[in-house]
C-alpha cells in the first residue's frame, strides 16, 4: 500500500471552535453597546477584545507545541471480521505530552458499512486511552479502512487542531466466526438445551462401546449390564458411543432465489454461516465434512474429511461464495454429488423454493440425491409473508394482501408435505434460527443412527 504524506503543520488542519465564535459574537454585542454607553466603555472593550485575541493565539500555539501530540493504532482483537456479528474495534491512544486535550476521533471506516457519522469524543490524560466500538459487516469480502483522524482541542476549547495518523488496514470478512464458536462451545459442553439446541434421547446406537453408567429414566431397557447390576446392587447400562467417520456435504444453492435478503443479510449467508458452524461440530463428533456450493454451475466443491487443514479450507471456500443472478441447476447438481460423493452420507440442502412449480422442477433430481444418501432439504419460512398474515385489514388492498399472503403460507406447506411423502427430511425454519434448527436435525439423525 502506497505511504501518503502526513502534513500536520498545513494552515488547513487548523479550526476555530463553535466556542470562540460565540465569544467573538459576544463582542460583537459589545461594541455595539458601547455606542449607547459612551467612548470610555468602548476602550475598556477593545482591552478585552485584545486580551481574548491573545489567549486565542496561546490556545493555537499550545496545541502546536508538539510535533507528534499523540499516538494512536487501531486493533482488530479477533484478526478477522465476522459476518453478520456485532464486532469490537479498538483504538489505542497514547500522550505524547503532559497537557491534558480533549479529542474527537473520527475512523475513516470502510465504505461497505455505509457510516458516514461516525465520531468517537474523549479526553486524554497522561496514560493511554482505549476507545472502543462495534461494527456488524453484511457481507463478506475484503474490508478497507483509511486514516484514523483527531480533532484536538486545549480546556479552552478556542481553537482545533486537525491530526492524522496513517493507519490504513485491510481485513477480511469471513462467515460468522462467533456462531462457530459460541455453538461448538454448547456441543463440548453438552448444554444444547439452551438457545434451543434439544438434547434428545437415543433411539438407537451403534457397536462403538464407550462406557458404563448408572441408569436414568428414558434409557433403553435393553442395553442393561445385569453383571454389573448385580455386583453394584443398583441399575447399570452400558453406553455407545455415536459411530464417527461419517460423511456430511453441505450443499448451498446461490441462485437468484437465495438472495432475498432478511434483517440485512441474504439466505446465501445465512446458508454459510449455518455451514460452518455445523462444519465444526461435525468434525468435533469426529464426523467428515465436505461442501459443494451451486448456481447454473458447479462453484466450490471440497471432498469430505475430518483432517486437522479441513476446517480452514471449508472457511476460505465459504468467504469466496459469492451469490449468481442465475437459477439453479439440480441435474447438475445430481451429476457433481454423484462423481464427488462416493458413498452414503448425510446432505444437507440449502435453497430457497417460493413457488410448487419452482419445486416441482428440481423435485425428480432431489429425489435421486436422496435415493443415494440421506437428504435434509433446508425450507426457509418468509417471517415478513408470515407477519402480513397476521396484520390488520383496513381496506380492500389489505384484504388482498392478506389473501395472497395465506395463499403463499399455504403453498409452503403443500411443499414440505411432498418432500416428506417422498421421504425428504426437511427442517422448516427462519432465516434466524437456522443455525439452531439445522443442529438440533444433525444431532438427531446422529443420535438415531440414520445416517
Amino acid at each position: 500500500m502506497s505511504k501518503k504524506k502526513n502534513n500536520n503543520y498545513a494552515f488547513g488542519h487548523v479550526f476555530l471552535s463553535k466556542r470562540f465564535f460565540q465569544i467573538f459574537g459576544g463582542f460583537i454585542a459589545l461594541f455595539i453597546a458601547t455606542h449607547f454607553i459612551g467612548p470610555s466603555f468602548f476602550a475598556f472593550a477593545k482591552v478585552v477584545f485584545y486580551c481574548y485575541l491573545a489567549v486565542s493565539l496561546i490556545d493555537l500555539i499550545y496545541l502546536f507545541s508538539t510535533r507528534k501530540p499523540l499516538n494512536a493504532e487501531r486493533v482488530f482483537p479477533n484478526k478477522v471480521l465476522s459476518l453478520g456479528d456485532k464486532n469490537t474495534i479498538k483504538i489505542r491512544i497514547e500522550n505524547n505530552g503532559s497537557r491534558r486535550l480533549s479529542f474527537e476521533c473520527i475512523d475513516e471506516l470502510p465504505q461497505e458499512l455505509q457510516v458516514f457519522d461516525f465520531g468517537i469524543k474523549g479526553k486524554l490524560q497522561n496514560e493511554p486511552f482505549i476507545l472502543e466500538y462495534k461494527i456488524e459487516p453484511k457481507s463478506r469480502g475484503l474490508y478497507r479502512f483509511g486514516d484514523l483522524q483527531f480533532l484536538l482541542n486545549t480546556p479552552l476549547n478556542l481553537a482545533q487542531r486537525k491530526y492524522t495518523i496513517q493507519a490504513e488496514a485491510e481485513i477480511k470478512v469471513f462467515p460468522s466466526i462467533y456462531q462457530m464458536k459460541r455453538y461448538s462451545l454448547l456441543s463440548l459442553k453438552k448444554i444444547q438445551t439452551e438457545l434451543g439446541v434439544k438434547k434428545l434421547r437415543k433411539i438407537g446406537h451403534s457397536y462403538e462401546f464407550e462406557q458404563i453408567k448408572n441408569y436414568v429414566s428414558g434409557d433403553d431397557v435393553r442395553t442393561i449390564n445385569w453383571k454389573a447390576t448385580s455386583r453394584l446392587s443398583t441399575l447399570m447400562v452400558n453406553h455407545y458411543q455415536d459411530e464417527k467417520s461419517q460423511q456430511v456435504y453441505f450443499l448451498i444453492d446461490k441462485s437468484r432465489p437465495m438472495n432475498m435478503p432478511f434483517e440485512g443479510l441474504s439466505l446465501v449467508d445465512y446458508a454459510i454461516n449455518s455451514s460452518l458452524v455445523l462444519t465444526n461440530i461435525a468434525l468435533q463428533k469426529q464426523d467428515k465434512a465436505g461442501l459443494i456450493s451451486f448456481s447454473d454451475k458447479i462453484g466450490s466443491t471440497l471432498k469430505a474429511n475430518n483432517n486437522p487443514a479441513q476446517m480452514r479450507k471449508v472457511m476460505n471456500a465459504l468467504y469466496n461464495e459469492r451469490y449468481r443472478n442465475t437459477e439453479a441447476n439440480y441435474e447438475l447438481l445430481f451429476q457433481i454429488s454423484r462423481k464427488l460423493i462416493n458413498r452414503r452420507s448425510l446432505i444437507f440442502l440449502f435453497s430457497n423454493f417460493e413457488t410448487l412449480t419452482a419445486l416441482t422442477n428440481a423435485l425428480p433430481h432431489i429425489r435421486r440425491i436422496n435415493k443415494r444418501h440421506l437428504l435434509v432439504l433446508i425450507v426457509f419460512e418468509n417471517t415478513e409473508v408470515k407477519a402480513l398474515q397476521h396484520s390488520v385489514v383496513r381496506n380492500t388492498k389489505d384484504v388482498y394482501m392478506k389473501t395472497i399472503a395465506n395463499k403463499y403460507i399455504l403453498e409452503k406447506k403443500n411443499m414440505i408435505q411432498i418432500l416428506r411423502n417422498y421421504g425428504i427430511q426437511t427442517v422448516f425454519t427462519t432465516p434466524q434460527n437456522l443455525t439452531i434448527n439445522s443442529i438440533n436435525k444433525y444431532l438427531e439423525l446422529k443420535s438415531r443412527g440414520l445416517i
